[in-house]
């Protein structure tokens, strides 16, 4: 570092000091640069608890373009076989070093071009773990509004700061009263020590050991508190738990979290994170800054004392909120995305002939039939509560409905009129078997009235959309799904309170994974489903669709690099994930990437076979000592993954398809009596429990103390996402209709 010491030696003039300067960013970047990227495999694998060289290799595919999906898949080799968790927890600490990183580098330029960098500033800056830590060290510099200590300095008093933080034995008034200057608002000796006081405050508040001093008593002892605002108790109905509450701050559940502050964002709160008592905060900050027994002692306890209440307490006070609020998001996120992967993974019906019916009393049943690939063969409306004899030609409706389109089951929404609908089917009397099931309706409005669903269906309303989206869901939940922005599908918990950009970002995640873990048809995936592939996007997702009306249906997955645009490297991304099934090429059906085709041809080869019968004849299978095709790029764990999907070639990780009924004896909120045993469907999950639907339009509560006979600390530990269950219930509120249901012994 002598060059520093070199370039403050130097900096006589202007010019020579802004060459310096601008030598000196350039030295900052390189050495930053250098410094961090060396470490980031070191730190990631330290923070995670990886081997340096799985995250060094894992970091080098990320920044190669591969994604999640393929790492995990097919670079098993180079990872260790990490897992998509794993590998998206090192791209995330990643990107968060990278921004450290970045912040770095400007607050080393912005110092530097003052003048004010040093050495051992410098030092400080680039050792920095953290960006409070970073902050912290630039606050003294930070460009900032005036504030009572930048006026106090105009008004010529630092000299007078500086010579009571001396704190030795002097006349306070006498030394004040040299700085006495009507002309620049200091027209007393009190004038000239409050001003110098609130130099000495602010730097109370700016000091990083200090502000680290008083976050540790924040962490120790903040207490989370509420209170209703004055005259809105009423208004503020719904929070009345939390009109007078306090508990530990870092020990407050996330639901609690969010609950208090979205009641405060709705001005019927107020809300506080902060000790209970401010002296243990005084003696940390006394121990620090006042020395001595003198009058000017006297001067800097009032100033710290001002400093902690005026500037640091609110500052780590805001600290600690944004503290709470990220914490408390990112257990809601948590739980929405597990939340969403459970729906998006929920089991398909697979290819079948549907008849979908939007439900609806006084409007009409919105009625489509859909053949097997999911298109509208037919709509129209019925109307079976409107009168007995409108029920009569309902029925018999459904009836030749199902009759003429060979319709084999019947998908009903989950909404208003849903289970009297479902009474209605019950009712016909079909010549085959058809099989009726309820089908969430959570999203499917804003499909129907999207841009999407209107290229889809330009010729038809959003009730018509909206049954097709329906019946598409109850074929393959994943496929529909992924058409409706995941925040829309209602299976989170205070999803609009949240970090949106961190929601969007992690919600996309699961549907990427997803996407990927089951398999993609080629050439009947919509363009959606198409964009979440690996290596895709939209816009190839687009140009694979637009390809496949222009020239037909893709005869092999090598077809795909004719699409335009669509390179070696997006090709090495996708096509694994891809399957096509009229493939002459039995691999194309597969989850075996095209760069391990000629090694199963090896393998084929060596028994004297073909790839196709190899497939077909597990006694052949078992020939192969897969030990033999080990090389430096294919190890065990990808050739143990070749031979799976040899065996069960590209299986679907979805489980199987289960029909479900509610209690026909319960349709209303009124029909469900304490002590009652129902079948239910789990619709959500959060922090505190499950919400089950037992078919009367409003869901019951399973509180995270009613889901086993044990102590639950995550409810998807016990419950997952449309889990058929039995709950008994144990209390029905009519006035404010909730139903508090258990799991216990059931």
């Amino acid at each position: 570092m002598s060059f520093f010491l070199c370039k403050f030696a130097v900096s006589k003039t202007p010019h020579i000091r802004h060459l310096a300067t601008k030598q000196t960013i350039r030295h900052i970047t390189h050495t930053t640069l250098i410094l961090n990227k060396m470490n980031y495999s070191s730190h990631i694998a330290e923070q995670l608890g990886l081997g340096q060289r799985q995250v060094e290799k894992t970091i080098e595919l990320l920044e190669q373009g591969a994604t999640v999906p393929f790492i995990a898949r097919y670079r098993k080799e180079a990872t260790g076989s990490l897992n998509e968790v794993q590998i998206t927890a090192i791209r995330d600490l990643l990107i968060r070093l990278k921004e450290l990183d970045k912040r770095r580098e400007a607050i080393l330029s912005s110092i530097s071009e003052q003048g004010k960098l040093t050495p051992e500033l410098e030092q400080q800056i680039l050792a920095a773990a953290t960006m409070t830590e970073l902050e912290d060290l630039y606050l003294p510099y930070k460009p900032k509004r005036r504030t009572r200590a930048t006026m106090a300095i105009e008004r010529g008093l630092e000299p007078l700061a500086n010579e009571l933080q001396k704190q030795y034995s002097c006349d306070v008034e006498q030394m004040a009263a040299r700085y006495i200057n009507p002309d620049k608002g200091v027209a007393s000796v009190e004038d000239a020590l409050a001003g110098a006081r609130d130099i000495i405050a602010e730097r109370v508040s700016e000091n990083a050991q200090a502000r680290n001093r008083i976050r540790g008593l924040f962490r120790r002892s903040a207490m989370l508190s509420s209170k209703v605002v004055k005259n809105k108790e009423e208004e503020a109905g719904k929070y009345e738990s939390w009109f007078d509450w306090k508990e530990n701050a870092m020990r407050a559940p996330s639901h609690r979290i969010l609950a208090l502050f979205r009641g405060e964002t709705e001005g019927l709160l107020r809300v506080h994170v902060l000790p209970d008592d401010d002296q243990p905060a005084y003696d940390t900050l006394e121990r620090q800054f006042v020395h001595g027994n003198y009058a000017s002692t006297e001067q800097v306890r009032l100033a710290v004392h001002d400093g902690y209440k005026r500037l640091l307490q609110p500052s780590i006070e805001t600290e600690y909120y944004n503290l709470l609020k990220e914490k408390a998001d990112k257990e809601a996120i948590r739980v929405f995305a597990e939340n969403l992967r459970q729906l998006l993974l929920a089991s398909p019906l697979g290819q079948k002939r549907i008849l979908a019916i939007d439900p609806g009393f006084r409007t009409g049943c919105k009625t489509v039939c859909l053949d097997a690939q999911g298109q509208l063969l037919h709509n129209e409306t019925i109307y079976p509560f409107t009168s007995v004899r409108e029920e009569r030609a309902a029925i018999s409706k459904l009836e030749a409905l199902v009759e003429a389109f060979h319709i084999e089951a019947i998908a009903i929404g989950n909404g208003t009129a849903g289970r009297e609908t479902e009474e209605v089917v019950k009712r016909c009397h079909f010549k085959g078997k058809v099989i009726a099931v309820m089908v969430s309706e959570n999203g499917a409005s804003v499909y129907s009235a999207s841009e999407l669903a209107r290229r889809e269906f330009p010729e038809y309303d959003v009730t018509v959309r909206g049954a097709v989206s329906i019946g598409r869901r109850l074929m393959d939940p994943l496929s529909e799904l992924v058409k409706i922005d995941p925040k829309s599908i209602g299976v989170g918990q205070y999803q609009h309170d949240v970090n949106q950009t961190l929601l969007q970002e992690s919600l996309n995640d699961v549907v990427v994974s997803c996407v990927n873990s089951v398999g993609v048809e080629l050439n009947t995936a919509s363009r959606e489903l198409l964009s979440y592939v690996s290596g895709i996007g939209p816009a190839l997702a687009g140009k694979i669709v637009e390809h496949r009306n222009l020239e037909g249906a893709f005869r092999s997955r090598r077809e795909l690099k004719k699409v335009e645009r669509l390179g070696d490297k997006a090709f090495e991304q996708c096509a694994g994930f891809l399957r096509v099934r009229e493939s002459d090429n039995p691999l194309d059906r597969s989850a075996v990437h095209p760069e391990r085709y000629a090694l199963v041809e090896q393998m084929a080869s060596d028994l004297g076979t073909t790839v196709q019968q190899l497939m077909d004849d597990k006694a052949l299978r078992e020939k192969i000592d897969i030990n033999r095709y080990v090389s430096a790029d294919c190890g065990l764990p990808t050739l143990q993954d070749i031979m799976k999907e040899l065996d069960k070639p590209g299986l679907d990780p979805r489980a199987k398809f289960e029909i479900f009924e509610f209690d026909k004896n319960v349709t209303r909120i009124e029909d469900v009596k304490e002590g009652m045993e129902l079948p239910g469907i789990v619709t959500n999950i959060t922090a505190f429990g499950a919400f089950v639907d037992i078919g009367v339009h409003q869901d019951g509560l399973v509180h995270i103390s009613q889901l086993a006979n044990r102590r639950v600390n995550d409810p998807s530990e016990v419950v997952h996402l449309h889990q058929h269950v039995r709950v008994r219930v144990l209390e029905v509120d009519l006035r404010r209709r909730r139903i508090s249901l258990s799991m216990k012994g059931v």
